[in-house]
């Protein structure tokens, strides 16, 4: 019996080790939390019941993300948290001592560090005492300050991540198949391209202030005083006397928002630290874990037992992805009949088989219905060999990065491609059409009144039977025709966004249109053979341009579009200028900047002056702005044989603060030198 226990334990280790190094390292996910917590708590009981520990044991480590690059030793180790899932621990923990309680956010941990009021590296946990060096990517991370008031020498952790919204958007941009935010995050800070990581839109929300010169006592003044130098530090709230009632009541009240879908990024769980830091001080550290430095509450998964009716196959705008509908349970306070499988992966290794297949269901992190075992297998698992909505054939595709094998339509004019589609085309970023869900858009698609963008527009064709048709009726039909009527004056920005063009954001479009007017834009797009049309735009490179340029050429895309454009009045934002500081003069941009909170808003200030921002250097430059003007960088060599002066971002500030907006042009390049 021992010697099986071992072979048990050896297992768990090498399933727990897998698992965390796909979790923490933006792979796809082998398991749930609930399933490792499960694995990882047996693995505890047989280290206990033996006496003994493998040396790669996860209860002997800190779970570590291997993100490539330079290595950085933590100046304050980072250690986890121990977990519980019992109010009554928590109660016990605190002591009756004054305790903040936060979201436990589920991204990837940055720490930041900071001198003379500037950032000086950005390294993440890593295994909790080195990590990767990523301070090139600071500028490409949302809420992460370059520079702040103190000037001493400062240390924060926070969490790297990205909001639902966000990820939502950028699956139906990109077509990749991460599972989940988290997984896109830590997917993103392994990535050489800036750009690419801005368009993510990763958030840092600090959790704790780690070390300044002269720190508070109390937590909660700390996260104070970070807020005052420009930080956005996590959501938290003071329970002063920690009893069972007060706790449970914060508690239920934070869970509710997590139920309630109301909070707008990933959390698995809630953080509770003590107030008084310096006690929390004086733990011991066993494994780990510092036994006072804070403790992790998770939610106890709800979990129901049922039998798979079918596995229903639902085709989107980028694969056909299996739901397993089963027998309705209770969960959470809610019936429940369906969770998505997410992919073929996924179905192969819980081992889903055929109808009467017994099922073990949660809902992660009290939100997501999710399949987490299968308890007895009946029949096999078949995948289609066609589209449930166009009956083409279908295949089986792999990602070159995860491995994930996923079920696709080879049919490009399937008609459920376009739900997904056109669900961004009337929503509130796109066209603002109020009253059209994504549920309302499949009946109008299966009914044939939609197909494409401008069939929005000729529902009224159909305005009898939308009243007689169930859930409708004569006021909500005339209150859609009216949303719709509405949505026929749009801002050009907008249109361009809602249209969903691959790789095109709201970012994207905003500097396409801050370059051209729409109808200039399109034609170009339209009738260039040079993929790289639109590179000479700050933050556009080859993948976007050609992305743009390959979506208008397409005769089908061009012929929904001017059909689109014929009922609508779009209206395009005048990009006058404000001011005349840099009336006639070309800059570049390059390196990083202090003043400004990125080379995007020193952009659009020069713009605001009538001046013209471009990405390289030529002979009709003005000026390259550089804060290393000694740099041996390919722009700054060319801007000196061009003979164009190399400013940094003080000096650039400096002179034109010096000279009123009626400085004629040809002063202004005397005075510059």
């Amino acid at each position: 019996m021992p010697e099986n226990k071992r072979e048990r334990m050896r297992e768990l280790v090498d399933l727990l080790n897998q698992a965390s190094d796909a979790y923490y390292n933006g792979e796809r996910e082998l398991m749930s939390d609930h399933e490792w917590d499960g694995l990882f708590d047996e693995l505890r009981e047989l280290e206990a019941d033996l006496g003994e520990t493998l040396e790669d044991s996860p209860t002997q480590r800190v779970s570590e993300d291997t993100i490539a690059g330079q290595r950085e030793e933590h100046e304050y180790a980072a250690l986890s948290l121990a977990k519980t899932k019992q109010v009554s621990e928590l109660v016990k923990w605190s002591e009756g001592r004054p305790i903040w309680i936060s979201w436990k956010l589920d991204g990837l941990t940055l720490v930041a560090t900071y001198d003379n009021g500037r950032l000086s590296k950005l390294v993440t946990r890593g295994n909790g005492h080195s990590g990767t060096n990523i301070t090139y990517l600071a500028d490409a991370i949302e809420h992460l300050p370059k520079t702040i008031s103190y000037r001493g020498h400062l240390v924060v952790r926070g969490e790297a991540i990205i909001s639902y919204s966000d990820f939502e958007k950028f699956l139906m941009e990109s077509g990749s198949d991460f599972a989940n935010p988290r997984n896109l995050a830590s997917g993103s800070l392994s990535l050489l391209d800036i750009e690419a990581v801005r368009q993510r839109h990763i958030q840092w929300l600090p959790f704790t202030l780690v070390y300044s010169d002269d720190m508070a006592v109390s937590w909660g003044e700390r996260m104070d005083w970070l807020q005052r130098q420009g930080f956005q530090p996590v959501e938290r709230e003071l329970v002063e006397h920690p009893d069972m009632d007060d706790v449970s009541n914060v508690i239920d009240r934070w869970t509710e928002r997590v139920t309630s879908g109301s909070n707008p990024f990933p959390v698995d769980g809630l953080v509770i630290c003590y107030d008084d830091t310096e006690y929390a001080a004086t733990g011991s550290v066993t494994g780990h874990h510092a036994t006072r430095a804070g403790l992790a509450f998770k939610w106890q998964d709800e979990e129901a037992h049922s039998e798979l009716e079918y596995v229903e196959w639902s085709c989107a705008a980028n694969s056909i992805s299996p739901v397993a509908v089963f027998k309705p349970v209770e969960l959470e306070g809610t019936t429940v009949r369906r969770a998505s499988l997410c992919n073929i992966s996924e179905c192969e290794r819980l081992g889903i088989g055929d109808a009467g297949t017994r099922l073990a269901v949660i809902k992660a992190n009290k939100i997501i219905p999710k399949v987490v075992r299968v308890e007895e297998k009946v029949g096999e698992f078949v995948i289609p060999s066609e589209c449930p909505v166009c009956h083409h054939a279908s295949q089986i595709r792999v990602s070159e990065l995860s491995g994930t094998r996923t079920l696709h339509c080879t049919n490009a004019e399937c008609p459920a491609k376009s739900l997904k589609i056109l669900t961004r085309f009337v929503s509130k970023e796109g066209m603002d059409i109020d009253g059209i869900s994504e549920q309302t858009l499949q009946r109008f698609i299966n009914l044939g009144w939609v197909a494409e963008f401008a069939d929005i527009f000729t529902l009224r064709d159909h305005i009898h039977e939308l009243i007689s048709l169930e859930g409708f009726g004569d006021k909500s039909a005339r209150n859609l025709m009216a949303a719709i009527d509405k949505a026929r004056t749009v801002q050009a920005q907008k249109l361009l966004y809602a249209v969903c063009i691959p790789m095109c954001g709201v970012d994207v479009c905003r500097r396409l249109l801050g370059a051209y007017k729409l109808a200039d834009l399109v034609s170009l797009a339209s009738t260039t053979d040079d993929l790289d049309a639109f590179t000479h735009i700050s933050g556009l490179g080859h993948e976007k341009s050609a992305s743009f340029i390959t979506w208008f050429r397409s005769p089908k895309n061009l012929a929904a579009w001017e059909r689109l454009v014929s009922y609508l009045n779009v209206e395009q934002a005048d990009q006058k200028p404000t001011g005349r500081m840099c009336e006639g003069l070309t800059f570049v941009i390059t390196g990083d900047v202090h003043h400004y909170r990125n080379r995007a808003e020193l952009k659009t200030y020069i713009e605001s002056q009538g001046g013209k921002v471009t990405g390289s250097v030529s002979g009709s430059t003005s000026f390259l702005i550089n804060n290393d003007v000694n740099s041996t960088s390919d722009k700054n060599r060319k801007a000196r044989q061009f003979g164009i002066p190399v400013i940094s971002e003080d000096e650039f500030i400096a002179r034109f603060a010096k000279y009123a907006p009626t400085v004629s042009v040809p002063e202004m390049r005397d005075l510059f030198g």
